[in-house]
Formats: C-alpha cells, sequence, structure tokens
C-alpha cells in the first residue's frame, strides 16, 4: 500500500449480509490512529471515519444467493450455517464448485453429494448416507467450519485446504501452487462474491479473513496482531 509507513495496519472490513445494490466501491471509509495504524472499513462507527476511493479488487461482487440455484437445499443451508456459524454464501459457493448441486455427484476420486465428502472424512463427520443433502451439507459444513479454525478464519487458506488438504495448506505456508487448486479458490470466491486478484494479494502481501460472525476482513498483518487489532477497535 502507497503512503503508509512501516508499522501501518491496514483492515478493511466487509460484512457479509450487507445488500448488493451499492457497490463495495462507494462505501468506504477510512480511520487513521494515533499511531498511524490506518483502517477501512465499509460500516464506519464513528466521526473519524472518512470517505475514501480505496477498493481493492477483491472486495467486489454480489453476497446474496441467486435466486433458484440453490434450489431446495436452502433450508438446509440455511441452517448448516447458522448452525456452525459459516457464512451462508460460502457453503452455497462451496456446493456450486463441487457438485453444481448433484446431490448424486460422484467424483473420479470417490468424492459424494453435494459438497463432495470422501468415504473416510464422511466416517469422521459422522455422515452415513453422503447422498442425503441434509447430512451431506452439515457434514461438509461442519468440516469447513474446521478448516476455518484451524487456519485462523484466512478464508483462501481455509477453501483451499477444502480441496487440497490440510497437510498440503500446512506444508506450503499457504494456498498450494497446484493448478487445481489455485483454480477450486478463485472460482469459490468469485461464486462467493469476493473474486480473487493473485497479482494484487502477492504483492500487497494482504489475506483475507472470516471472523465468526461471517464478517470478512482484509488485513497485511499476522493473525496474532490481526486479532489484538480488532479488540482495540
Amino acid at each position: 500500500m502507497e503512503g503508509f509507513g512501516p508499522r501501518a495496519l491496514v483492515l478493511l472490513v466487509v460484512t457479509a449480509a450487507m445488500a448488493a445494490a451499492t457497490p463495495a466501491a462507494g462505501q468506504m471509509y477510512r480511520r487513521t490512529a494515533a499511531d498511524g495504524t490506518s483502517y477501512f472499513t465499509n460500516i464506519p462507527t464513528s466521526p473519524s471515519y472518512q470517505r475514501t476511493a480505496f477498493t481493492p479488487a477483491t472486495a467486489r461482487g454480489s453476497l446474496r444467493l441467486p435466486l433458484g440455484e440453490d434450489g431446495a437445499y436452502s433450508r438446509e443451508i440455511a441452517e448448516a450455517a447458522v448452525r456452525y456459524a459459516v457464512p451462508e454464501r460460502l457453503i452455497w459457493a462451496v456446493i456450486r464448485v463441487e457438485s453444481g448441486f448433484d446431490r448424486r455427484a460422484v467424483s473420479r476420486k470417490g468424492a459424494r453429494g453435494l459438497m463432495q465428502l470422501m468415504p473416510e472424512t464422511a466416517a469422521i463427520l459422522g455422515v452415513r448416507d453422503s447422498f442425503n443433502p441434509r447430512e451431506n451439507i452439515y457434514g461438509g459444513t461442519r468440516h469447513l467450519r474446521a478448516l476455518m479454525d484451524r487456519f485462523r478464519y484466512d478464508l483462501h487458506l481455509a477453501v483451499a485446504a477444502y480441496n487440497a488438504g490440510e497437510k498440503a495448506v500446512a506444508a506450503f505456508g499457504g494456498v498450494p501452487p497446484y493448478p487445481e487448486t489455485r483454480d477450486y479458490v478463485e472460482r469459490v470466491m468469485r461464486f462467493y462474491g469476493v473474486p480473487i486478484d493473485w497479482g494484487q494479494l502477492q504483492e500487497t502481501g494482504i489475506r483475507q479473513v472470516v471472523e465468526r460472525d461471517g464478517t470478512i476482513v482484509y488485513t497485511n498483518v499476522s493473525p496474532r496482531r490481526f486479532s489484538a487489532a480488532l479488540q482495540e477497535r
């Protein structure tokens, strides 16, 4: 980020439940703390925030579920979202990419159902019938929640781990450089409503994090400093 000193902290908050009618670019506000820390948010909490033109490439798009495409599973998705504190839109995006909402889908590797659970993963999650929409969605969402916890709510890493596995993400210290996984993460994030600009993320060091309440945060700080900064806001 140009104009920020070495101690600058950048936080961009985008609430997952916000309406999609107004572009994020028109709702960004900036506040500069006494120590030089800069905060960006679309929800100003005090008069100290001033409107700004700062617009990361990743903060575009609708966060509403598309009408019709989630079909008969909208209730199961909504219930799983509440139960496991995972954004409803994210569950929809994963299902869209994994199976295209085909509850009978089976991959070449043997993954089954809407959220494409491998038999061993389904067994661990207590899913008896992977072709049962409710069981599959609940199991897949529970797994996704665990990955979000494992990777400190870094959504890119959680989604990458859903595709490539936790060990691969941990081994590479980020999204594995596998073309399939990169494409998978990009597609999920696009359907989620926050498309990825890989070049910008790499140049700025900005990471995308999803808090427990579904709020999306873009930050350039380590998970520990990020958590501390949120507590001070």
